[in-house]
């Protein structure tokens, strides 16, 4: 899934009306987070105690495969809502908050 990164996308959609590009970016955007499995691990690595967290201790955590695991945290990442560095032969996540906020921002009521 090829998502593009919106960085300094758009109007509050609840104050202003949002044009048709903006629209799509968000839309793409909200896509990505709307999988309960990619949700979960959003909400585990933004609270894991250090701030990030090792892709091969989320696996019992959602519940899913290692594979399965490692493809959403790659959306996740690719949408640029995740940060990854690799450690050896650990991939470690963290939170790229102020991409959140973007999305968080959209729904604001001003």
């Amino acid at each position: 899934m090829d998502v593009k990164v919106i960085q300094n996308c758009c109007e509050p959609v609840l104050v202003e009306t949002i044009n048709a590009s903006e629209a799509d970016e968000l839309a793409a955007a909200f896509k990505v987070l709307a999988d309960p499995t990619r949700l979960r691990l959003l909400s585990l690595i933004a609270n894991s105690p250090s701030g990030e967290a090792c892709a091969c201790d989320l696996v019992d955590p959602v519940g899913k495969s290692q594979p399965t695991v490692s493809h959403h945290l790659s959306i996740l990442a690719d949408a640029g809502l995740l940060a990854r560095e690799q450690r050896g032969k650990w991939v470690f996540f963290t939170l790229v908050p102020e991409r959140v906020a973007v999305l968080r921002d959209a729904l604001a009521m001003g």
